[in-house]
């Protein structure tokens, strides 16, 4: 069975709101019914208006999810790419300082 019922339960307050906006509307010699039928367009107004907005809030959503998703694989694809990054080392610091010592023990031997 379904959780929810396929009918659009309405609050008391968008009724109220409704028949108050409906009465501030009437004009004279409009019967009960008549302004109850206008409460009623009212009321499936403000529904379909209601409806739209939660509508248009659930695509923001998909669209920011789906952004931040992109957003998180192009980090982890950002820090995969540094990660297996191939670190070539330059030879010439190491050559430089064998041949600082080569310099310096060449002088040592040759000044004693």
């Amino acid at each position: 069975m379904a959780k929810y019922s396929k009918k659009n339960k309405v609050s008391e307050q968008v009724k109220d709101e409704a028949m108050s906006i409906a009465r501030g509307r009437q004009k004279p010699g409009q019967t009960k019914e008549q302004t109850k039928l206008i409460a009623q367009g009212i009321q499936k107004g403000i529904e379909q208006y209601k409806k739209k907005q939660s509508e248009k809030k659930r695509e923001l959503d998909k669209k920011l999810n789906k952004a931040s998703a992109k957003l998180a694989l192009a980090e982890s694809s950002a820090d995969n790419a540094v990660g297996t990054e191939i670190v070539k080392h330059n030879k010439l610091p190491w050559v430089l300082l064998v041949l600082s010592w080569l310099g310096f023990s060449v002088y040592v031997f040759l000044i004693k």
